[in-house]
């Protein structure tokens, strides 16, 4: 009886660390994307950028919607981390956002964006053009 619990413990304890260790291969690289918008109402994005990750670079496409109150058109720069991926094809996905904003000349923007396989974008840059917006936008990102 006593073996058989000690057996059930050492599972136990296997088990959580080979949860912790998939945890800690997760890594973190960085990240540079221009995106283009414009809009009237309805509004789209598109733009490129890199993911730098374990030394190497890899190309990235966005696109996107925005709806609500979008109006103008201007061109942003961002720069910044992602982290929580396993691999360069973690940052591909859909990222979701609520905001509001306002660019007239040059403004800054920073963003935090969480896509569907947990890859955390933490973006800041600036932003170019005439912009007004209250929207609900996605932001679509592949790998070129």
């Amino acid at each position: 009886m006593k073996i058989a619990s000690t057996f059930r413990a050492a599972l136990v304890a296997l088990a959580a660390l080979a949860g912790l260790s998939t945890s800690a291969l997760a890594d973190s690289g960085t990240v540079v994307l221009t995106i283009y918008k414009a809009g009237w109402i309805i509004g789209g994005s598109g733009g490129s950028g890199v993911l730098n990750f374990r030394g190497r670079s890899y190309g990235l496409s966005t696109g996107g919607l925005d709806y609500g109150l979008v109006f103008g058109g201007s061109k942003t720069v961002l720069r910044g981390r992602v982290s929580n991926i396993n691999r360069p094809s973690d940052v591909a996905g859909v990222y979701g956002a609520a905001g509001a904003g306002l660019a007239v000349g040059a403004g800054a923007r920073a963003i935090v964006l969480t896509n569907q396989k947990g890859a955390v974008l933490e973006l800041s840059g600036t932003q170019v053009g005439l912009m007004a917006n209250a929207d609900l936008s996605g932001l679509a990102i592949t790998m070129r």
